[in-house]
């Protein structure tokens, strides 16, 4: 491979996906066209606001003795790149994106805060699945049934025509 096309694989490696891109662009600003070399220089300036915001919160961490970024490194960042007005909106997505996580954590921890094993659940469920099939079962029966009943009415209903083999002599 040479040199060119590995800079350009890195490139697209390093990059924001092209669709996710287009997607907030069409959210952000809906009624209007934006050209393609325009969402290429959007799309290269995100990417060198990330690699710029992501390093100087890499150096902070490491002034810190610290192996993880943290938020709290990010929004340090933003401020020490003179970034500082975008950081009241980036504490609050902060704080949303919390919220969101721990929504999902209570929401997945419903079944286990039930205090149920799941054997015993599954062996319910299928109880309730086994008494929905019974009622169903029934159900078709009464329909059947009707069915039927509504048929020998309308039988008895029709007059009676005789039958054209027999001769009426009488």
């Amino acid at each position: 491979m040479d040199k060119m096309s590995t800079e350009n694989k890195d490139e697209d490696e390093l990059s924001i996906p092209r669709a996710a891109l287009n997607k907030m662009i069409k959210e952000l600003i809906p009624n209007i066209r934006v050209a393609n070399d325009a969402r290429e220089l959007i799309l290269n300036c995100c990417t060198e606001f990330i690699h710029l915001v992501s390093s100087e919160a890499n150096e902070i961490c490491n002034k810190q003795s610290k192996k993880t970024i943290s938020p709290e490194h990010i929004i340090a960042a933003l401020d020490h790149l003179g970034f500082g007005n975008y950081k009241e909106d980036a504490e609050a997505v902060l704080e949303e994106t919390k919220a969101v996580a721990a929504k999902k954590r209570r929401g997945s921890s419903r079944l286990e805060n039930l205090g149920i094993p799941e054997e015993e659940l599954l062996r319910q469920q299928q109880e309730l699945f086994a008494k929905a099939k019974q009622e169903q079962a029934l159900l078709e029966q009464q329909q059947w049934l009707q069915t039927q009943q509504a048929l020998q009415q309308q039988q008895l209903q029709l007059p009676q025509q005789p039958d054209s083999n027999e001769d009426d002599y009488s």
